[in-house]
């Protein structure tokens, strides 16, 4: 759990492999690290799917599947892993950079 390619983020293509006894170590695991861009939870029981990806820190979680993604959706990651969310509405937030400016009509000695 230590080493390196489990703690960074690493951009591949890289695998890991670890083994775990239950659904509590599992996502302990998983979530024992400093980044969470994206998780893949592999099984065949849909309750199972649910509970465990409700309780991982991901910004994306794919189910036995990898890299689908539906443009429209927000992406990004948690904790280190990104500034915030893109893909479709949030995407205008994510690249812009707003800027409020307040201005009094008739002057500052209007205000007392």
């Amino acid at each position: 759990q230590d080493s390196e390619i489990v703690q960074e983020e690493v951009f591949g293509p890289v695998l890991t492999l670890q083994t775990f006894a239950g659904e509590d170590e599992a996502v302990r695991l998983a979530n024992d690290t400093r980044f969470g861009l994206a998780a893949t939870v592999v099984t065949g029981d849909p309750d199972r799917a649910e509970r465990v990806t409700a309780q991982l820190v991901a910004g994306t979680v794919w189910v036995n599947c990898f890299f689908v993604r539906d443009l429209q959706a927000p992406f990004g990651g948690s904790r280190l892993s990104g500034v915030g969310r893109e893909g479709g509405t949030w995407s205008f937030d994510f690249y812009c950079d707003l800027k409020n400016t307040v201005t009094a009509p008739k002057g500052w000695k209007d205000h007392g």
